[in-house]
């Protein structure tokens, strides 16, 4: 571009401007988007009919492996064929119809500012960064086991970025036993942020006790809250086809007070699933439907959302891999399953990389772009996710944060009317000129682009002279200042009190261990 050439005399009348006519800031709004992308298909309509078929013949003749005895007398009461000696259950397909008949096709969950409400449903798009990893890392201390501290770090930060819809467990407290865990974790979030809350499901009282903590937070009475989705919580079978005690044991508790569960089994092709996407698809959905049908057998209308975090492994180590192009087609595949059912789905971004690299980007942004085209209702593990899960990074929180930024950008509507497409721009400026100065662009010059998070747009030698700084470093100093700028919205920050008086009175009592 050739910035010496003249303007216009038009543009150059019209360099003079007062304060009144600068325009405003740059607003975004991310706090609730609707994917603006048609869904992409790997398989055909038949392909879809032929996997669902295939699994419910898995549910029907195979059958799968439950080891929570209540879930077994909830199936069986059902009509559900079930086996006490082995602990398998064989469930027809005229439950799961029924079950997939008074399934929610719409979950809104209210949060602590009820303009972070979030609403699962197919056509929504919802971004949750990475969950639980045992240990964390940056820059400054290099990788560590994660503490609370860096749990409520998390918050503060995510707190902060819209595009980050709900809180979760992104972090695992090393430092705190696992009897009392979850009420300094439930503290955390319901004390630092005002966004949707996760509950783990590690047992009935463990439930409970968060449960309580939330309403005693929202102010909700009991009944209110068996009524009103105000946190949400996973749900992992054990691939190949079992579901185990505290897994089947949440799917209950979270269904009989009225709370979402994702359910969602994890099958890595070629190791606890077939090696084709197709085969692993098939195995996802049996037991995906084996959570959802023990939801509905609790409670008909218990919120539940169809989970899927398929990939494949690398074959010669074993190890999960992500954004690989196995790990887009599954994703992509699900789907078109979530929509044959109709449900609100999950899906998974991630990375396998052991540092926030090149290649975690491209591992993470291609499945983030997996789960936009495949109109997923909540990607997890979207930013700060390193090693499978195994550690979550600040530095990559961040880098990762610039991706969903953009990808929210995308759901924002383009102006296409007439002052837009720009005819009396164009106009404007006479051949060989530019269009910095005139009227079109001065009235938008602050509004109309993205103002990156962490990217330097700068030139080599302005680069240069400012430090020569990595990506990775100013994604440092992004975390860093946001933490030292960091205030608890004052209605969280209100919570402390009734929360503390709680949680003494319930650590007093011995906690509540997690159950395996």
């Amino acid at each position: 571009m050739n910035t010496s050439t003249s303007h216009s005399s038009k543009a150059g009348r019209r360099r003079g401007r007062s304060e009144s006519q600068i325009p405003p800031i740059r607003q975004t709004s991310y706090r609730s988007l609707t994917n603006p992308f048609v869904p992409q298909t790997v398989f055909s309509d038949d392909q879809v009919q032929a996997i669902h078929a295939t699994a419910l013949r898995i549910l029907q003749e195979l059958g799968i492996k439950v080891l929570l005895p209540q879930a077994l007398a909830v199936y069986k009461a059902a009509g559900a064929i079930v086996d006490p000696d082995t602990q398998m259950v064989r469930i027809g397909a005229e439950l799961v119809t029924a079950a997939l008949a008074t399934a929610p096709r719409a979950i809104p969950c209210m949060a602590g500012d009820r303009s972070r409400d979030v609403r699962f449903e197919l056509g929504r798009l919802n971004f949750l960064a990475g969950c639980g990893s045992p240990n964390v890392s940056d820059l400054d201390q290099g990788r560590r086991a994660g503490t609370l501290a860096d749990f409520e770090n998390a918050i503060r930060i995510i707190q902060g970025f819209d595009v980050l819809h709900l809180q979760g467990p992104y972090i695992e407290p090393q430092d705190i036993d696992p009897r009392f865990r979850h009420y300094a974790m439930t503290r955390a979030q319901l004390t630092l942020s005002d966004k949707l809350p996760n509950v783990y499901a590690r047992g009935t009282q463990q439930v409970e006790d968060s449960f309580e903590m939330i309403r005693l937070a929202r102010g909700l009475s009991e009944s209110e809250f068996l009524a009103t989705p105000c946190c949400w919580g996973v749900i992992n079978t054990n691939s190949p086809r079992q579901l185990d005690i505290p897994m089947a044991q949440g799917i209950i508790d979270f269904a009989r007070h009225g709370q979402p569960t994702v359910i969602t089994p994890f099958c890595l092709a070629g190791a606890m699933a077939p090696v084709t996407v197709a085969g692993a698809l098939a195995l996802q959905h049996a037991e995906a439907l084996a959570g959802i049908t023990l939801a509905q057998l609790t409670r008909q209308g218990a919120p539940v959302l169809y989970g899927s975090f398929a990939s494949n492994v690398d074959l010669r180590s074993g190890s999960p891999t992500f954004g690989t192009p196995e790990h887009i087609k599954a994703t992509l595949g699900s789907g078109q399953l979530a929509r044959l059912i109709g449900l609100p789905w999950r899906s998974g971004a991630g990375c396998a990389a052991a540092s926030p690299d090149v290649q975690a980007a491209h591992e993470t942004q291609f499945g983030l772009w997996a789960s936009v085209l495949a109109g997923s209702s909540l990607c997890i593990h979207a930013a700060g996710w390193v090693e499978g899960g195994l550690t979550f990074s600040f530095e990559k929180l961040i880098t990762d944060l610039e991706a969903l930024q953009t990808l929210a950008e995308l759901c924002q509507t383009s102006p296409g009317d007439t002052d837009a497409i720009g005819y009396d721009a164009i106009a404007d400026v006479a051949p060989g000129g530019h269009f910095f100065s005139t009227q079109h662009t001065m009235e938008r010059y602050r509004t109309a682009f993205y103002e990156p998070l962490v990217a330097d747009l700068s030139n080599f030698g302005n680069w240069t002279e400012s430090g020569a700084l990595r990506t990775i470093d100013r994604a440092r100093s992004v975390w860093k200042r946001r933490l030292d700028e960091f205030t608890a919205p004052e209605s969280a920050r209100a919570q402390a009190e009734s929360l503390d008086a709680f949680i003494a009175r319930r650590t007093a009592e011995g906690g509540a261990a997690p159950v395996s």
